[in-house]
């Protein structure tokens, strides 16, 4: 019961679509950033930013980062595109998470975050949708 109260918990926000992953990390608030990376941020090649292996680096980054500032478990919201693109998240998101719990943080909620239109905008592509 010692170890639950001095145990500190942020959650980790996952955006994965299919050409990046971000990472961000907040207090439970959801107010101060406490740590973020990109794709980018790890991997020279544009079409590797996505990728498992990327997902996998930034998750130890930001790992490291968080445990620094005395965070020992993570609530996890994974979100994809959504609106008008795929609602499914990229490859990066599953690699992220197992990474995070292989780092040495406790995983507490894992949820999904994807928004869902309520009839919004109209889809591209006219009446008879995207001819290929």
């Amino acid at each position: 019961m010692a170890e639950q109260q001095q145990m500190k918990w942020a959650v980790a926000h996952i955006f994965s679509s299919f050409n990046n992953t971000i990472i961000t990390v907040t207090d439970l608030t959801g107010a101060e950033t406490l740590a973020k990376t990109s794709g980018g941020m790890v991997v020279k090649q544009a079409r590797n930013e996505s990728s498992p292996y990327a997902a996998m680096q930034m998750a130890a980054n930001v790992a490291e980062a968080i445990k620094a500032k005395g965070i020992s478990g993570v609530h996890i919201k994974v979100r994809a595109p959504g609106v008008n693109h795929q609602r499914s998240p990229g490859p990066g998101a599953q690699a992220a998470i197992r990474s995070l719990a292989r780092a040495g943080l406790r995983i507490g909620r894992i949820e999904d975050a994807t928004p869902i239109p309520h009839d919004g905008t109209r889809a591209p592509g006219g009446k008879r949708g995207r001819r290929v």
